[in-house]
């Protein structure tokens, strides 16, 4: 029999093409086509990088409105008699702070030896129903953790994950009105909607939450309403957005990516995330005792670029007087016009020291700054050199 071998071109084209096949879309995906959008890969997702100019997207939502697609997260419905001592164990953050129907609490998901499983946002439905929104990354993985987790504590929960809603984050000074303008009844209802709460409008589970450092929204709907709900928002002048400037914008806001800056083999101690972490009540939580008994040697910290000549990037050596660390997640900022990073360093590293970092064959000079950097549009660094 006679062999047909394609030549090296053809194979990697091919399978450039099997691969591009196999990345899951979120129910946007031809609105994103429309745009022209530069799709790329992100955790088995074909999603926008950009629709033309990342700076432009990120100067948007500091100073307008911009929206995010961001249907590849996973919304999972906790339900059932037993749903508050479920989460009660598997999550860090007390969700006894949840006192009323919508209020939504930020907190890791610990494994027993106190590594981050997941970021996530819970919400109190009301009654015995929570929803959580989880990473589009780690999504397989949780479910399984919730998964194994009830089976071991034999618990009645039910476990809905939630693949029939999309979701759309609406950011910026202008957005909220820009909302208003295009979902005229939920004005009334969420003009005095405080942040890190959510109400149910019609078809729309409207929260005030976000991984931007601004204002507005993040909206779930039935995915079949979601282009509908994206055009209406274009013709009202909210600007698309891709996966470039929400990261520019989340390392300016001083928020953490899953995967990046923590993982399951990092503790939240030395992640920037003790303030999520429960140390008060009695109760008993995944990875309690590993910190309770753990003096992190380690903390996440902001760097400022001072000399020239280079951008801070993730990997990146930092060299301090305690020690040397690591960039965990760097780039350069559009509001500020400087390279900034995060770096996990040696905990005795404090805000206002200097420290060095090896880009390629040079040690620059950065600051140490206490994070976030800019929040609502303004710079909370007053020094910055």
């Amino acid at each position: 029999m006679r062999t047909i071998t394609l030549p090296l071109f053809l194979f990697l084209a091919f399978q450039k093409w099997r691969l591009k096949m196999m990345l899951k879309q979120t129910p946007l995906h031809a609105a994103h086509r429309a745009l022209n959008s530069k799709l790329t890969d992100f955790g088995g997702w074909e999603m926008p990088l950009h629709y033309g100019s990342q700076i432009e997207e990120h100067h948007a939502v500091r100073r307008d409105a911009g929206m995010f697609d961001v249907s590849h997260m996973l919304a999972v419905d906790i339900s059932g008699a037993a749903a508050k001592p479920f989460l009660s164990r598997l999550l860090a953050n007390n969700i006894d702070k949840l006192t009323t129907p919508g209020r939504a609490l930020y907190s890791c998901m610990l494994n027993a030896t106190a590594g981050v499983i997941d970021d996530l946002i819970v919400y109190w439905l009301g009654d015995e129903n929570y929803r959580l929104v989880v990473n589009a990354g780690t999504a397989d993985k949780d479910i399984a953790w919730l998964h194994a987790q009830r089976e071991a504590m034999n618990l009645n929960v039910n476990i809905t994950p939630r693949r029939d809603l999309a979701m759309i984050a609406v950011q910026g000074p202008q957005a909220r009105a820009k909302v208003w303008s295009v979902i005229p009844d939920s004005q009334n209802i969420t003009a005095n909607l405080a942040p890190f709460n959510a109400v149910v409008v019609g078809d729309y589970f409207i929260a005030r939450t976000g991984y931007t450092g601004e204002d507005g929204f993040e909206i779930l709907l039935p995915a079949a309403k979601a282009e509908a709900l994206w055009n209406q928002l274009l013709i009202a002048g909210v600007k698309p957005c891709g996966l470039g400037a929400r990261d520019t914008l989340r390392l300016e806001a001083g928020m953490n990516l899953y995967g990046q800056d923590m993982d399951d083999t990092t503790s939240p101690l030395e992640s920037g995330l003790g303030w999520t972490i429960d140390q008060r009540s009695l109760r008993i939580f995944n990875g309690k005792e590993v910190l309770a008994a753990h003096t992190p040697t380690k903390k996440l910290v902001g760097l400022l670029l001072i000399d020239k000549g280079g951008v801070l990037r993730a990997h990146q050596k930092v060299i301090t007087a305690l020690g040397e660390g690591e960039i965990t997640s760097g780039g350069f900022s559009p509001t500020m016009e400087r390279s900034i990073a995060f770096a996990r360093v040696p905990a005795g590293v404090q805000a206002g020291d200097f420290a060095q970092v090896a880009v390629r064959d040079k040690l620059l000079s950065v600051k140490i700054i206490r994070l976030p950097f800019v929040r609502q549009g303004q710079i909370l660094i007053k020094e910055q050199t």
